[in-house]
């Protein structure tokens, strides 16, 4: 299977490892068999129809930065390399949704299929985008935009088939989790907000997290995909944590709860902070995502996993491929 890889940050390199340590594996369960044949970064990029090795790509974005030897990259490349899939894995912008947003039309315009853990294009225009794929006769994948490894999106479409789900509450962004779990141990807001940098969770643009955006992307990517509704990022009201003091942490605390980011689809579509009881299964702690589904006969039923990491993206991906490879078998 040819492949397009659109970034090669930590998710980038994490897949190309992934394939270099599963390429007889993924080839003798699955007859997959991914070959990249054009890669870009910020600087750059690099192409060979025969194929690009992994290890190779890696190591030379470690030595100089970039992995360019000269080739077109962006919509360049994807208008002129013959490949089956595209991945998306640049950066989340919620303004315009660019580069992502015209890297994903065009490959969809030139039959391909394309799997997206970049959050933006989706969040701004998940209703066209689907369309667009119908439209073309290709697949629109994107596991890892929310909960990264952890398959929260295939859990409701699938494992909950048959049922149908009324309502559901998440939190759906690791980095606030972890800032308001370490307020309620004791640090003020800013020296939460300073350790979560040093260990690398919080965002370039820190309001994605603070102010609730990623979340909010997040909610609007689950409300189309499970609910079936046509929204973007505007229809949610969205409240971040930057106002949360001490003494809300405290009071609820008092009350046996804890305060978090939630995001939740019950009529309303809002993200927010919220006391959540201690006991309740939706009240994690660190960087943990957990969600909540409840549905008409089976009641309530919670997911609990890591929101992102590279690795942990990089298989999602992986799922969103062979499920590519599968349906195009079929």
């Amino acid at each position: 299977m040819r492949i397009i890889l659109c970034g090669f940050g930590i998710v980038g390199q994490s897949l190309a490892r992934l394939f270099e340590s599963r390429a007889d594996d993924l080839y003798a369960k699955y007859a997959l068999k991914p070959r990249i044949v054009g890669v870009f970064d910020s600087r750059g990029g690099a192409a060979d129809q025969s194929g690009l090795d992994p290890g190779k790509l890696v190591s030379a974005k470690k030595k100089s930065g970039s992995v360019s030897d000269g080739a077109p990259s962006g919509v360049d490349m994807i208008q002129n390399i013959e490949a089956d899939v595209l991945i998306e894995t640049t950066a989340s912008n919620y303004n315009d949704a660019e580069p992502g947003m015209t890297h994903i039309t065009t490959a969809m315009k030139r039959g391909m299929h394309v799997i997206s853990v970049n959050k933006g294009p989706l969040a701004l225009a998940f209703p066209s985008l689907m369309e667009l794929a119908t439209y073309n006769r290709v697949l629109l994948k994107f596991s890892g935009t929310v909960g990264g490894g952890t398959p929260i999106l295939d859990y409701a479409k699938n494992s909950l088939r048959g049922e149908r789900i009324t309502s559901f509450s998440g939190i759906l962004n690791g980095t606030t989790n972890y800032i308001l779990s370490n307020m309620a141990s004791g640090l003020s807001f800013e020296e939460a907000l300073d350790d979560a940098k040093q260990k690398g969770y919080v965002e370039a643009d820190e309001s994605l997290d603070l102010d609730g955006l990623d979340a909010a992307a997040k909610l609007v990517i689950l409300a189309n995909w499970i609910m079936g509704m046509k929204v973007t990022m505007p229809d949610i009201e969205c409240t971040g944590i930057r106002r949360v003091t001490a003494k809300d942490i405290d009071a609820a605390a008092k009350k046996r709860c804890a305060v978090k980011l939630v995001a939740s689809c019950d009529g309303r579509l809002q993200v927010g902070p919220r006391e959540i009881a201690d006991d309740d299964p939706l009240c994690v702690n660190g960087t943990l995502n957990a969600i909540s589904f409840t549905s008409e006969h089976s009641g309530t039923q919670t997911i609990i996993g890591k929101g992102a990491g590279g690795m942990e993206t990089a298989s999602s991906i992986l799922r969103d491929l062979l499920e590519i490879r599968q349906e195009i078998a079929g």
